[in-house]
């Protein structure tokens, strides 16, 4: 697997099998690690709203010398905006914050505000279906080339499939060796909705799973290495996430093959029982929910 390769999503647009993730890096590291992201050949860059870095992700693609229509661009709609204007308005701040013409992807950051993340029985199914539709109504004007979801369950999704006029190209979801949603990644792939996994690194706990560090042993990797292969494998979109150029670099070596047996096993381990002094995120605390 080489840093060139891409799955191809619902409407036909190409969408690289392995992505940078920019979440928890501010200023000016944010411009640095995505620069050093792109000049080791990461071709998808992805941000969000809430993450308060778009400026400098978008002064590191500009500044990147690597062509804009070779990147795949994106960023999410705050959690928050669940009315239609709202979520229109926050796509052009975030076009104009990054200095761009357009996202190759932009999606609903979640189905519930955070401050109500899963802990409501609440889906926001109408808030939902308005910021779908300023999501449309953009894709429709040339803004962005695909539009998705992130957080979003079954049910969640069948709100935007049967109301929306055009339907999810991809639901971003927290996913990696020893949490795999497996019903939902199943739904997705079923209506071709393309799966994106984010901390796939379990946040930097991987090396705690169970087992984990023997089977990276086997291949000559690093447990980063093996989790993040192990996703693609599973026709998932990784989106590690690194400061150091080092790391950064080592993320991406990951051309090598998984056996079927290993496959399994790795589908088969424990989930953590906590994610370290990031558990209080709700992505985490609501992990299992």
């Amino acid at each position: 697997m080489t840093l060139g390769e891409t799955f191809e999503l619902s409407n036909g647009v190409r969408i690289p099998k392995l992505g940078f993730g920019t979440w928890l890096i501010d200023g000016d590291a944010a411009t640095d690690a995505t620069k050093n992201a792109i000049a080791c050949g990461y071709r998808f860059i992805d941000t969000a709203q809430a993450y308060g870095n778009e400026a400098e992700v978008g002064l590191a693609v500009r500044e990147s010398g690597v062509p804009r229509e070779q990147l795949f661009v994106a960023s999410k709609i705050a959690a928050e905006l669940k009315t239609k204007d709202a979520a229109a308005k926050s796509i052009d701040d975030t076009l104009s914050k990054m200095g761009l013409d357009y996202l190759d992807q932009m999606i609903i950051h979640s189905p519930q505000p955070w401050a109500q993340f899963r802990d409501t029985d609440d889906h926001f199914y109408e808030g939902n279906l308005e910021a779908w539709a300023a999501l449309e109504d953009a894709y429709d004007a040339g803004k962005l080339r695909s539009i998705g979801v992130s957080n979003f369950k079954q049910d969640d999704l069948k709100n935007i499939l049967g109301n929306g006029r055009i339907k999810p190209m991809m639901n971003q979801v927290l996913c990696h060796v020893g949490h795999v949603p497996q019903e939902l990644v199943g739904f997705c792939q079923d209506n071709d909705i393309l799966v994106e996994g984010y901390s796939p690194i379990a946040h930097g706990e991987a090396h705690r799973l169970e087992g984990a560090q023997a089977i990276a042993d086997k291949y000559g990797v690093s447990v980063a290495q093996l989790c993040i292969r192990f996703l693609i494998q599973l026709n998932i979109v990784p989106l590690p996430k690194a400061t150091s150029e080092a790391h950064i670099r080592s993320n991406a070596e990951v051309d090598f093959d998984i056996s079927a047996d290993d496959m399994k096993v790795l589908l088969a381990v424990a989930p953590l029982s906590d994610y370290g002094e990031q558990s209080f995120f709700p992505v985490f605390d609501k992990a299992r929910a």
